[in-house]
């Protein structure tokens, strides 16, 4: 199970300062928007040292993050990738942030609070659901859901996520985006690593998500690895290395 202050956010470093919001731009970001976003000089210490192996520069890219956007993020645990999400549709996008009451509720809730008085996050709503049904009623016509490293999560907690993604599907608007990155097992792997090494196969992933009606529209190699063995526990509480492959993929609602 992932603790629920992954990835690491302590309660001091989540004070706010000024926002810095990108300005309204083309429909795709450019990665000069997405270096501008990464910049900001009122994000984090803690989030700034996350930038070395999370890569937001290429995730946000990749993600097709653009201002006025109305997104949702899956497992958003202690929001390093929310924020950057928030900044990037700016104050006229909104932000669904959705953890899993199995992250120990409580102190979620209090890394949200500080993180939730940030500027930044004014367009942010941070709930607690089951990976089954993870959007609130109002999630509909959405531009986005990104899933960053919890795929996985969902079947170590023996959610459905053939259900998750049916929920997905559902509140994606036609041409929607559905943007997932997770830990490699080893090809063949299918579920079987996701609790013991917090990984998966990603051919499981494509399968379950086209199983529900998504197309696969792209793939990038930002946060590969190809000397990873896949045989180590890559969860972000023991994993200090930050080494694991990870593959992310980009399916679109037809």
């Amino acid at each position: 199970m992932r603790s629920a202050l992954a990835p690491g956010i302590s309660l001091a470093v989540l004070a706010g300062c000024a926002s810095s919001t990108p300005s309204p731009g083309t429909q795709a970001p450019s990665p000069a928007l997405a270096q501008e976003i990464v910049a900001a000089p009122d994000r984090t210490e803690r989030d700034r040292g996350m930038d070395v192996h999370r890569k937001p520069v290429p995730m946000l890219t990749f993600f097709q993050v653009a201002p006025g956007m109305r997104v949702a993020e899956l497992g958003a645990g202690g929001g390093y990738s929310t924020e950057l999400f928030a900044r990037a549709v700016g104050p006229n996008g909104t932000v669904y942030a959705q953890d899993t009451p199995n992250w120990d509720g409580p102190a979620l809730q209090k890394v949200w609070e500080m993180r939730l008085a940030r500027p930044s996050l004014k367009n942010t709503k941070h709930f607690l659901r089951q990976w089954d049904d993870p959007l609130p009623p109002d999630a509909k016509e959405l531009d986005a859901v990104y899933s960053v490293a919890v795929y996985h999560d969902a079947i170590a907690e023996k959610s459905d996520t053939n259900k998750m993604n049916q929920a997905v599907f559902a509140a994606l608007k036609r041409g929607g985006v559905y943007a997932i990155i997770d830990n490699s097992a080893k090809a063949g792997a299918g579920t079987a690593e996701a609790e013991p090494l917090h990984r998966i196969d990603e051919q499981t992933v494509r399968d379950e998500v086209a199983r529900a009606g998504f197309k696969l529209a792209g793939e990038d190699r930002f946060l590969r690895n190809p000397d990873d063995p896949r045989d180590w526990n890559a969860d972000s509480g023991v994993n200090k290395t930050h080494t694991q492959d990870r593959f992310a993929l980009k399916f679109v609602k037809p």
